[in-house]
């Protein structure tokens, strides 16, 4: 084990999150920045990993101003029509999420999904899904090769990262809160003036 494994890992993940967001539509992104500023409430989930990144898009959504909470709290008011659920999930199988989905469409809700899986069961009833495809290329080198794979999840004894969805999905989410505080032209003052004050 070299002294820099820990750096080439970073950087191995960095390229292969390059590659994921060289591939993701421009419609898609679009699709949901429109879905995101045209909502009354947003409500956002996902489950394990996939729920702390939506745990934290829902807080930068609350520092840009956005009314936002995170489902399952148990100060989370009542989902209502006009409103949007926001869901992290990479298979778009996961029961307990796709059961709450298909319940906010039945409210009246509007549904975003961020997904490996575009036709998966959440995926065909989502009004807007943006894929982070894990489609990739086979890297030259064959010791990077099995490290990929290892992220990806295609080695099952591999635990500690298991896939790269929830951290690609984790930037993306940055990346479009970076998009709406410009279409929202925020200041950094209004960001601070919202972050907790008492922890």
């Amino acid at each position: 084990m070299g002294n820099k494994e820990v750096q080439e890992m970073m950087l191995l993940m960095a390229s292969q999150i390059q590659s994921i967001a060289n591939r993701i539509s421009d419609e898609d992104v679009h699709c949901f920045l429109n879905e995101v500023t045209c909502a009354k409430r947003i409500y956002a989930m996902g489950a394990g990993r996939s729920g702390l990144v939506a745990k934290g898009f829902a807080m930068r959504l609350m520092h840009l101003g956005f009314t936002s909470f995170v489902v399952g709290e148990t100060i989370t008011p009542a989902l209502q029509r006009e409103d949007l659920v926001v869901i992290f999930s990479g298979s778009g199988e996961t029961k307990t999420i796709a059961d709450l989905a298909e319940t906010a469409k039945t409210i009246g809700a509007r549904v975003c999904l961020i997904t490996f899986s575009p036709n998966s069961r959440i995926g065909r009833i989502a009004d807007c899904v943006v894929t982070i495809s894990s489609q990739r290329e086979e890297t030259r080198d064959p010791s990077a090769e099995f490290e990929v794979r290892q992220m990806m999840g295609e080695h099952k004894s591999f635990a500690p990262l298991g896939t790269l969805f929830e951290t690609a999905a984790m930037v993306f989410a940055d990346a479009a809160i970076s998009a709406l505080m410009d279409i929202r032209a925020c200041r950094i003052e209004d960001l601070k003036g919202r972050h907790a004050n008492i922890e």
